[in-house]
């Protein structure tokens, strides 16, 4: 059984389909790339599958556990409770907080002192707050961000601003990560320093990592399988060399730089 199954997804706007009847299929602990021309429905489908927006038809299954669970309908924060979070295209951190307290307040969510033992600082107070700074610290540890974890978020390059971002998603304990274009705007120095970023925390932490990319060079070289949106619809899935070599896909995307 699929891990994460899309059935005949549809988003429509007034009278404009901006995703119509999409299926299709998430293994446990595969990296997809989903691909296409500008306006294809790439970020509408991820406003699908995190809650941002409600489907006009068609469902969005998560075989998480025994009994499956459907998706469709819920709220953003449910299906973040469920394990799946994402990034989007404009990095959204805290600037003036450290990087620390930026991964503390995407784990805080799990604290379990409550309103009444924060107001009164009684011993579970402290006794999360350790927990929840040690958390924090293992977090950074792991993202290889220890030796910036106190450095204010708007100090950070631009390419270490996108890994806290991505951490931050990961604090909330998700383990299905969405990534919307989260190479726009890197240089080719970066780019690579994302790529190889991906890969680590995707092995160290047993992700499954969906990404929107318009850079070909970071998903054909990261991404096991492929969906290539146009104009709403799904026109091709595989491999990244089957999709090099789609005369489809070559005619609506890739041109002549395949």
């Amino acid at each position: 059984m699929s891990y994460l199954q899309i059935n005949k997804l549809s988003k429509s706007f007034g009278g404009l389909m901006a995703v119509s009847s999409i299926s299709l299929t998430i293994e446990k602990n595969e990296l997809i790339g989903i691909i296409g021309p500008n306006g294809a429905g790439k970020t509408t489908l991820f406003n699908l599958l995190t809650g941002v927006y409600t489907p006009s038809e068609g469902t969005i299954t998560l075989h998480k556990d025994v009994e499956p669970i459907v998706l469709s309908g819920k709220k953003p924060h449910q299906i973040a409770n469920l394990g799946l979070a994402r990034t989007f295209q404009n990095i959204r951190l805290f600037k003036d907080l450290s990087v620390l307290n930026n991964i503390k307040i995407a784990m805080n969510r799990h604290s379990s002192y409550g309103l009444f033992g924060t107001f009164l600082r009684l011993p579970s107070f402290y006794k999360s707050e350790d927990e929840l700074h040690k958390k924090a610290l293992e977090m950074v540890d792991l993202v290889g961000l220890s030796e910036l974890k106190d450095e204010l978020a708007k100090n950070l390059s631009y390419g270490k601003q996108r890994q806290l971002e991505i951490a931050r998603a990961l604090s909330t304990g998700s383990n299905i990560l969405f990534l919307d274009e989260p190479a726009a705007g890197m240089n080719p120095f970066e780019t690579q320093e994302l790529t190889q970023f991906i890969f680590d925390i995707r092995k160290k932490m047993d992700l499954t990592i969906v990404l929107i990319e318009h850079d070909m060079s970071l998903v054909m070289k990261i991404c096991e399988k492929i969906f290539v949106l146009d104009y709403g619809k799904l026109i091709a899935s595989g491999t990244p060399q089957e999709i090099k070599e789609n005369k489809r896909v070559i005619e609506a995307y890739l041109g002549d730089a395949s």
